[in-house]
């Protein structure tokens, strides 16, 4: 088991770089050279690949092995960052978009990859719950490394030699890849299922609405959809906005990128690992019950700092708290999300199961996605307050939707009891 988590903790520490150099950097370099909110919204874009990765799942499916998707996909993020360290940012602002989206189409492959093999190599409900954490952990751990430790030292070590070691980061877990134990198995499973992929699922090639009426009908598919959708909406548009905030009005990019980008998301990490040892001990509709409830309530002091504008001690350490906080709910928020969404895709055939996984995964990304990218502009229009009330209203209602069905719906506790055959 250890092997596992170590294999997936890595892969999804790599996968999370992407997202930590976007979300933490590119909105504080923005708004420091005096861009609008709006206008920072809209560089969720380069995001996109995220939502197009359920059309080439099948394809990682079918084709090759997740040994060898994974290998390219890390090998070709390892060279595209090697171009990166050539590109400066301030004259080159179109080559680094270029690049920042070059990188979130390798890792959304990889994504699928990883995703895949995780589901295969994890069996029964105490796998599952630290093989997510794993997942999660590893994934927001990159995000530190590479989002909140560049904006720290960026000023010191400089832009070259930040994508030079990233570079060599990822060039070493390709190599790490290539000779893993973990995967040893899956060449032999592959000659198993070769004829199969020649027969019954080369017609679902040819005819794609099978394979989309096929994951359509896994138990608890459509209740799953709706809340991966819907359950980060609010949380999203404050984590996005309240750093900025507080750009604006109490902190410099430099205490921001500490703060935000390390702390904070180090008490996202600790919110993780303990979502994986609690799955292990209570049921996930209890958890989910109190968890989403919780989320609420710190929202709503969150909004409350909203008022104050004049910088102080207090104030900046009130929002220090908020946003760690929220942070270590979100993380705990997550693991549970995507260990529902494993479970939910290991009723799913074997041949169809990586898409399965990768349509959950690409709504759940849209989800964020779209209001991340709205968000700005609300807050544009109507002002901090306003937007963060609508921002609250959006959380309140997700925790009721999971309070109901936990009681009625697909969250039953018996039901997520139940050992993955």
């Amino acid at each position: 088991m250890n092997d596992k988590l170590v294999f997936l903790g890595l892969l999804y520490f790599v996968q999370g770089i992407p997202y930590g150099l976007q979300s933490s950097l590119l909105p504080v370099y923005l708004r420091g050279a005096g861009h609008s909110l709006t206008r920072i919204g809209f560089t969720k874009i380069l995001y996109f690949p995220w939502v197009l990765k359920v059309l080439w799942a099948p394809l990682v499916d079918r084709i090759g092995t997740k040994r060898r998707w994974l290998v390219g996909t890390v090998s070709g993020l390892a060279l595209t960052c090697l171009i990166s360290a050539a590109l400066a940012p301030e004259a080159h602002i179109w080559g680094v978009a270029g690049t920042l989206l070059a990188m979130n189409t390798l890792a959304s492959v990889q994504d699928i990859a990883v995703d895949g093999a995780a589901v295969g190599l994890l069996k029964g409900r105490g796998e599952l719950g630290l093989g997510n954490t794993a997942q999660v952990v590893g994934y927001k751990a990159g995000s530190v490394f590479a989002g909140g430790g560049l904006l720290a030292v960026i000023d010191v070590a400089g832009w070259s030699w930040m994508f030079m070691l990233l570079t060599f980061v990822y060039a070493g877990v390709a190599l790490f890849v290539w000779g893993a134990p973990v995967l040893d198995d899956e060449s032999v499973r592959g000659q198993q299922a070769d004829g199969s992929r020649k027969g019954g699922q080369g017609a679902d090639a040819v005819r794609p609405w099978r394979v989309w009426r096929k994951l359509l009908a896994v138990p608890g598919t459509s209740w799953t959809l709706l809340y991966v959708l819907t359950y980060k909406l609010g949380e999203q548009g404050a984590v996005t906005m309240f750093p900025l905030f507080l750009l604006d009005h109490h902190m410099t990019a430099r205490e921001l990128g500490f703060w935000n980008g390390v702390i904070a998301m180090g008490f996202s990490i600790c919110g993780s690992s303990l979502g994986g040892l609690l799955l292990a001990q209570f049921s996930i509709g209890s958890l989910m019950r109190r968890v989403f409830v919780l989320r609420t309530v710190s929202m709503v002091f969150q909004s409350s700092l909203l008022t104050v504008l004049e910088p102080s001690p207090l104030m900046k350490g009130m929002a220090v708290l908020s946003m760690s906080v929220q942070h270590f709910l979100g993380g705990l928020i997550t693991t549970l999300t995507f260990t529902t969404m494993m479970h939910c895709t290991q009723r799913a055939e074997e041949s169809i199961q990586a898409t399965h996984y990768s349509f959950l995964a690409t709504l759940e990304v849209l989800g964020k996605l779209m209001f991340s990218a709205l968000a700005g502009g609300m807050v544009d229009w109507f002002g901090f307050q306003v937007a963060f009330l609508f921002f609250l209203t959006l959380s309140a209602g997700t925790a009721l939707h999971v309070w109901t069905a936990t009681f009625t719906g697909a969250l039953r506790e018996h039901q997520l009891k139940e050992q993955p055959k």
